[in-house]
């Protein structure tokens, strides 16, 4: 036990180090360094419209887009040493965008985190792995939605690993007995028996109990560099101990993470399916429900009209070696999405989308296609500006806790450049976006090209 709480302890930088001198030589084979970079004839959808541009050129300058000049031709004179990039027709578009992923937890199957010599130098490889995956899939920002991640984000930040842009919320702040209450039978709390469960060694957990402790969890995760705070609010059906139906914290609980978060010009996030649950949340200040599948009409009117946003995905009955508590524990919640998802739009609430994988790395290769299932109640266009504009309007709540500056989620003179060139028209044909091996020509992220097919001019 001593010998896996020093793995524990380690810190994850130390760890990463052996190996993203491997990532940083792969990366190199796909990244140029910032540059001026011209697209041309490319038909813009710029994460708004209903339809797609007339041909036009698109340059980008550093990691701006400088400017768009439509059906114009940009003479060589004026950028001599620019990247040119024709796209014979194909649509430029804004990188996607996933505002509920689990960049570690995401990477592990529960054998994974079942198994008694885990450590994070056994997790390591298998995040940047993931990472990498997850930005040739063309998801060029993502809001992490709980767990081990400040490390993995700096690797990224800093070139040495490939990935998306992280929002990262850090450990989950959970009551005892909650939904982020990860400690096996054998571990007692902390607060009677003074040793801390090994999820929160690993930093994927504080289990708070009472305003104060809340405090101190919010307050130890901005220090570490969360753009925003994930709290849990109620049951969860990947969790052991507690019901789907029941709430988490009291309101004074929750208020407290509220006015810590804001204290420092952020918000709270709660993980949250209940009617009940979501009005203790919005009664105490929460911005953000995840999930909400259970919702009922009242319910859902306070969250439009409290000018909230309801960020929720599209679930499956059950997956590959799913547990069978966890496949009961989902059934009333898939019930609830069929009737959440249309009356979220009728009654205007701000959605947003995500995937939420959690311990079935496998599914991650179907991130791209679970965006199509939006489809039953969205149509192409509305579908292209969740997982774009909207996402990106999601990550804009951070403010000055963003850790990224500039506009995301458009195709706009002065946003930030996330962008994909898509072989095809994504309006006509938004299945493009389920294949990104074969139908993303390019990748670029914050002005640097990870992935080019077609051939320079």
């Amino acid at each position: 036990m001593k010998k896996q709480i020093q793995n524990c302890l380690r810190p994850l930088s130390v760890i990463l180090f052996a190996f993203l001198f491997l990532f940083t030589i792969c990366g190199d084979s796909y990244s140029q360094d910032a540059q001026t970079v011209i697209f041309e004839n490319v038909r813009i959808f710029d994460g708004t419209s209903e339809s797609l541009s007339a041909p036009s050129t698109v340059i980008v300058q550093e990691n701006l887009i400088h400017s768009i000049v439509e059906g114009g031709f940009v003479s060589y004179s004026d950028y001599p040493d620019a990247l040119r990039i024709s796209g014979e027709g194909m649509t430029l578009m804004p990188g996607l965008i996933d505002v509920h992923v689990h960049m570690t937890f995401g990477s592990l199957s529960m054998i994974d985190m079942m198994n008694p010599e885990l450590s994070l130098e056994s997790l390591a490889p298998k995040i940047a792995e993931q990472s990498q995956q997850m930005l040739m899939r063309g998801f060029t920002a993502v809001r992490d939605a709980g767990g081990p991640i400040f490390e993995i984000k700096a690797a990224i930040d800093s070139g040495q690993m490939m990935g998306p842009r992280i929002w990262p919320s850090g450990a989950t702040i959970s009551q005892t007995a909650g939904h982020g209450d990860f400690r096996q039978p054998n571990e007692r709390s902390r607060r009677f028996f003074g040793q801390p469960s090994r999820a929160e060694l690993l930093g994927a957990t504080f289990i708070a109990d009472g305003r104060d402790e809340v405090l101190t969890a919010v307050r130890e995760n901005l220090r570490f560099g969360a753009s925003q705070i994930k709290i849990m609010a109620g049951g969860g059906t990947s969790s052991a101990y507690d019901p789907v139906d029941v709430t988490q914290y009291t309101f004074d609980e929750m208020r407290a993470a509220v006015e810590a978060a804001e204290d420092w010009g952020t918000y709270v996030m709660v993980h949250a399916y209940t009617p009940r649950a979501i009005r203790r949340a919005i009664e105490a200040g929460v911005k953000v429900i995840e999930h909400g599948q259970l919702l009922d009409e009242e319910t859902m009117r306070l969250v439009a009209e409290n000018d909230i946003w309801l960020s929720t995905q599209v679930l499956r009955a059950s997956t590959p070696n799913m547990d069978p508590l966890r496949v009961e524990k989902r059934r009333p919640v898939l019930e609830g999405q069929a009737r959440m998802w249309p009356l979220a739009k009728e009654l205007g609430v701000k959605i947003a989308w995500g995937t939420d994988f959690l311990f079935e790395p496998w599914m991650n290769q179907e991130q791209n296609a679970y965006i199509l299932q939006l489809l039953e109640w969205f149509t192409p266009a509305e579908t292209l500006k969740m997982v774009t504009h909207d996402n990106a309007q999601l990550l804009a709540l951070s403010g000055l806790r963003s850790p990224y500056r500039g506009r995301l989620g458009v195709v706009e003179e002065g946003a930030l450049a996330d962008l994909l060139l898509v072989n095809g028209d994504v309006l006509e044909n938004i299945e493009l976006i389920a294949s990104p091996e074969e139908n993303f020509m390019v990748i670029m992220k914050d002005g640097r090209i990870y992935k080019n097919t077609l051939p320079e001019k």
